[in-house]
């Protein structure tokens, strides 16, 4: 079987059978291919949230897969600790996982306490330029901070944030005319098409049949 991963701005430590990984932050879709059998433990950052708990600038992570060891000492540390707090690899929990993540955090340089403000203000609809301005930033200092703690620039953030609006407003089911004007779509047309290149397919295979209804 086959899930299709789709951008959220969100970074993700996971523990599968593959071994633990880091997903970066993603610009397109990621398909996964999934075993009768297979488990899973994750924990995920919010949009900005990461910083540089893995040692490296989260935009190295930009659509990338990354093993845990390949990440040098901070995810050599992280896999010895969360082995140890279970006892194998196999018996991995997401709240194993978070204990250890938590201890990182803190030691870890902080991230920009502006992301949320910034992803919250790009999801409310305002644009570029505002949000440089309530911030007391130029846009090209919003950029560098977008890529820092984002992984990617505003104008990126912006349509992924405006994207995952429209899926959960499409979830809870309006029409999808409703759903593009709702989150700051130029049109249906146009929603239609950031959603393909997001997500490599139409809405309607995103959200149940009953939920994608059609004006």
């Amino acid at each position: 079987m086959t899930k299709l991963v789709v951008p959220d701005g969100c970074v993700d430590l996971i523990w599968g059978p593959g071994g633990p990984h880091v997903a970066g932050p993603d610009t397109g879709p990621m398909p996964v291919r999934l075993a009768p059998g297979d488990r899973y433990a994750a924990v995920r950052f919010r949009p900005g949230a990461v910083g540089e708990v893995f040692g490296v600038p989260v935009e190295a992570l930009r659509d990338q897969r990354v093993p845990l060891d390949d990440l040098g000492e901070p995810g050599r540390l992280t896999v010895e600790a969360v082995t140890a707090r279970t006892g194998s690899p196999e018996a991995v929990t997401a709240e194993a996982i978070q204990d250890v993540l938590a201890v990182r955090l803190r030691a870890a340089p902080r991230p920009d306490p502006a992301a949320p403000a910034i992803a919250e203000a790009l999801r409310a609809g305002r644009n570029i330029g505002e949000v440089a301005w309530d911030l007391g930033l130029g846009e090209r200092q919003l950029h560098r901070r977008c890529v820092r703690a984002f992984g990617y620039g505003p104008k990126v953030l912006q349509r992924v944030v405006r994207f995952q609006r429209a899926l959960r407003l499409a979830r809870r089911g309006l029409t999808l005319a409703e759903v593009a004007l709702a989150s700051g779509y130029a049109d249906q047309a146009h929603m239609a098409n950031e959603v393909r290149r997001l997500a490599g397919v139409p809405m309607g295979r995103l959200v149940s049949p009953a939920a994608a209804r059609t004006p």
